[in-house]
């Protein structure tokens, strides 16, 4: 069936498989590095917000400026316009490890900014009641809102995570490897419409995996509070 319906994918299966362990290792590596700085960056915005634990205007406009100014770039435009500033990281601006870079720098804003929203979902109720028991800034963040807004984080996580799978497909186009490379390259350009959907469902496959994920981490996490 598979040679009849997919007659020039048939021939491409390692490259599949190939193509589908760069995409993953590409939102994972990016998923981690990118969580982490996003995560306290978005734990920064929160607390130098004019509600804040610690509002310092100066530095939230900044910060909020430069996170509004990192979700407004297309993807697209910021892989060829830090080319050069990825080339200098690891050596190279073609493959998985060149594409993690701008990967990485297009995923932190946009996660950042899903944090502090998650967190704000906070109830201020619960804040000031750790604060009148004399619970420090810090214990605040820890026991608090990472705490209590855990659901929200979890659940921008794993949107987080579904956009990522979007963005190293589009990596595809400047040799990122991947799922998205193998429909351009060996799909859409030679003329291969079968190689090209079947990335597609590739894809698709990965992403529905991710939200059933999310969502069984999800219930997981409520059902622990």
């Amino acid at each position: 069936m598979i040679n009849q319906f997919f007659p020039n994918a048939a021939d491409l299966w390692p490259d599949f498989w190939q193509a589908t362990l760069e995409t993953l290792e590409m939102t994972f590596v990016t998923g981690i590095i990118a969580g982490i700085l996003g995560l306290i960056l978005g734990v920064i915005l929160l607390m130098t917000d004019e509600d804040g634990l610690t509002p310092q205007r100066f530095i939230y406009m900044i910060l909020d400026k430069l996170v509004n100014i990192g979700r407004s770039i297309p993807f697209i435009i910021l892989l060829a316009v830090i080319m050069p500033v990825t080339r200098f990281i690891v050596g190279t601006s073609v493959g998985t490890a060149a594409v993690t870079v701008p990967l990485v720098l297009g995923t932190i804003p946009f996660f950042a900014r899903q944090i502090q929203n998650a967190l704000l979902e906070v109830d201020p109720g619960v804040v000031e009641a750790a604060r009148a028991m004399g619970v420090g800034n810090f214990g605040i963040i820890y026991r608090v809102y990472l705490k209590e807004g855990l659901v929200s984080i979890i659940r921008a996580s794993s949107f987080t995570m579904i956009n990522l799978i979007g963005l190293t497909a589009m990596a595809g186009t400047v040799g990122g490897g991947g799922l998205g490379s193998m429909a351009l390259q060996q799909g859409y350009q030679r003329g291969r419409g079968d190689v090209t959907f079947l990335s597609l469902v590739f894809v698709l496959v990965i992403v529905f995996i991710s939200q059933v994920l999310g969502n069984l981490a999800v219930k997981a996490a409520s059902k622990g509070r």
